[in-house]
C-alpha cells in the first residue's frame, strides 16, 4: 500500500475529501517525527510503540571485494506493536 493508497482509505473512512485526508496524514507524520525527534519514545495505547535507539559502530563487508569497512553509529526507529493491533491481525 502506498501514501496515496493510505489516504484514498482515510477519505473514505472518514467521510472527508482526499486533500484533507492528505493534510491530516502530513501532520500526523510531521508531528510523529517532531516528538521522535525530542523525546525519543511515542506510545499509541492498543496500537504500538515508535522508539528511537542507538546502534553502534561496526564492522562490515564490502559485499563486491570483501573488504571489511567501518559501519558509524547511527539511531534507529523501532516499532514494536501493541496488543489490539497484535491481535487484529492473527
Amino acid at each position: 500500500m502506498t501514501k496515496a493508497d493510505l489516504v484514498g482509505k482515510v477519505a473514505n473512512k472518514a467521510g472527508m475529501t482526499k486533500a484533507s485526508a492528505e493534510n491530516a496524514i502530513n501532520a500526523f507524520i510531521d508531528s510523529v517525527e517532531e516528538i521522535l525527534a525530542a523525546d525519543g519514545k511515542l506510545t499509541l495505547t492498543g496500537f504500538g510503540t515508535f522508539e528511537v535507539q542507538e546502534r553502534k559502530e561496526r564492522t562490515g563487508r564490502n559485499p563486491r571485494t570483501g573488504d571489511e569497512i567501518k559501519i558509524p553509529a547511527s539511531k534507529v526507529v523501532k516499532f514494536r506493536p501493541g496488543k489490539l493491533l497484535k491481535d487484529s491481525i492473527n
